[in-house]
């Protein structure tokens, strides 16, 4: 009948745009993971995921809190991908600051292998819009990290929060911020053996 070839026609379309989402949510993962500087740029364009802002210097030099402004509670979180073998913590769960005042936090990360691991961060904030506010002045992020076996470390976030961010009235009832950081994997010292010891191979036979 019109009603089930209609029906049908409907179910095709879903199928349709599910494989499109499909695709362009592997086409996003596969940027951020392969071409971490591309990516960077773009969250940092974009303001995409909640992506923070990385401060200019001269902005550093003349910030100031702001008196008399609420207190924002800063959370913490740390994530590592699936095939990386590393322990990674915030240091501390939590900071209160007020715009305009600059903190410092720490994130502590234990390689947990007997060989050494290269590992690169991407992060984000919640809620997303908090992006625009939540300024960089040091980070790890997007920057290889090399841990020996068993090697751990504490590397630092050094930050404020935009007192423009005051101005903005969808941001007048944002008092918590979660800062969230992922560590993926981008090799390690067994594959580079296993890969001279191919070549090797090759070149005796």
């Amino acid at each position: 009948s019109q009603e089930k070839i209609s029906q049908a026609k409907v179910n095709e379309g879903n199928i349709s745009i599910a494989y499109y989402m499909g695709a362009l949510a592997v086409f996003v993962f596969g940027v951020s993971y392969a071409s971490v500087p591309l990516y960077k740029a773009f969250c940092q364009m974009t303001g995409f995921g909640g992506t923070t802002q990385r401060a200019k210097e001269s902005k550093v030099t003349n910030v100031k809190p702001v008196d008399g402004a609420k207190m924002i509670k800063i959370y913490f979180t740390a994530n590592v991908h699936s095939e990386m073998p590393w322990k990674f913590v915030p240091t501390q769960r939590e900071v209160k600051v007020v715009p305009g005042e600059t903190a410092l936090a720490f994130y502590t990360v234990k390689n947990n292998s007997n060989s050494a691991i290269t590992g690169v961060a991407t992060y984000n904030v919640y809620p997303p819009k908090a992006g625009l506010y939540f300024n960089k002045i040091q980070c790890f992020c997007f920057e290889e990290q090399r841990l020996g076996a068993n090697e751990e470390i504490d590397m630092p976030v050094f930050f404020f929060i935009d007192p423009d961010m005051l101005k903005d009235p969808t941001m007048e009832n944002v008092s918590n911020i979660t800062l969230s950081y992922t560590f993926f994997k981008t090799g390690d010292e067994s594959e580079i053996q296993e890969v001279k010891e191919v070549k090797v191979g090759s070149e005796t036979s």
